[in-house]
């Protein structure tokens, strides 16, 4: 009498596939929803926000075109203070990685422990804390005094990021740099910044982020319109024009267009940068 042959678990398996994409999808258009009614609102300009239909019947830019004309000078503010604030932060964090990965300092482990404890500081409470110091060194209202403000966010992970990733470079590339004569900085110049390229992207990308999508200090630090980001900029732009949505909605289109256009560039330098520093 023949053996019983178990059915194949290829249609179970198929089966589980199925059930774990269609609930992704399902997550992932909970997550892309407001994104798309935004866009949508976008293209409704003369619509209540209450008459929006689900699908625009037709495109019309109307909206695009004013929040331009009216958000355009605030674009190009967070963009110069966004790129200023990558600077600041990846020419403070990388040398401060650096000793911290590869000169043996004693404390280390506590010091990047402090670092990591700075992040969970409130922003209200450094911006206050800024403010009197700004009115005093007279950076209140600059692009460059911003600029320093934002790159306090991203300097933190950028030191932990970046020391971990500079840990795993074999301690023999840089003996043998030290053997044709560079010194410390010349090794950290030609050796360790090249090796850590991903991570540099990845500092640069979160510390873009975090000052592109800063509120609290653009709020705080400056009492004119001479520097203001594009997040203010919505902000007041709601209360001045609560009943035209599509271009307030226009605007908010456009500032998110700079974040998204990085982070798909950048994606596999991310996961490189986050993921290098975990295996030596």
């Amino acid at each position: 009498m023949a053996a019983h042959t178990p059915a194949p678990a290829a249609p179970r398996v198929r089966g589980r596939r199925l059930g774990s994409t269609v609930a992704g999808l399902l997550v992932l258009g909970v997550m892309l929803f407001p994104l798309y009614w935004m866009l949508n609102t976008a293209l409704q300009p003369e619509s209540g926000l209450l008459q929006v239909a689900p699908v625009p019947g037709s495109l019309d830019l109307s909206g695009f075109s004013k929040a331009i004309s009216d958000q355009g000078g605030h674009l190009l503010t967070s963009l110069v203070v966004s790129l200023g604030a990558v600077a600041i932060c990846l020419a403070v964090s990388a040398p401060a990685a650096y000793g911290l990965a590869r000169f043996g300092l004693r404390g280390t482990r506590t010091i990047v422990f402090g670092t990591l404890i700075t992040q969970m500081v409130p922003g209200i409470v450094i911006a206050n804390a800024l403010y009197s110091s700004y009115v005093d060194l007279g950076l209140v209202n600059s692009h460059f005094g911003l600029m320093l403000a934002d790159a306090s966010l991203g300097i933190p992970f950028a030191i932990v990021l970046m020391r971990a990733f500079m840990v795993s470079i074999p301690g023999e590339v840089v003996e043998a740099a030290q053997i044709d004569g560079a010194g410390p900085v010349r090794t950290f110049v030609r050796v360790a910044l090249p090796m850590s390229r991903n991570a540099l992207i990845t500092s640069g990308l979160f510390a873009f982020l975090f000052s592109w999508s800063d509120f609290m200090f653009a709020l705080t630090l400056n009492t004119t319109d001479d520097v203001k980001p594009i997040t203010l900029g919505i902000y007041q732009y709601i209360g001045a024009h609560v009943g035209d949505w599509g271009s307030v909605m226009a605007a908010s289109v456009l500032s998110a267009v700079p974040a998204a256009i990085l982070l798909v560039l950048a994606q596999k330098y991310i996961a490189a940068g986050i993921t290098g520093g975990s295996v030596k």
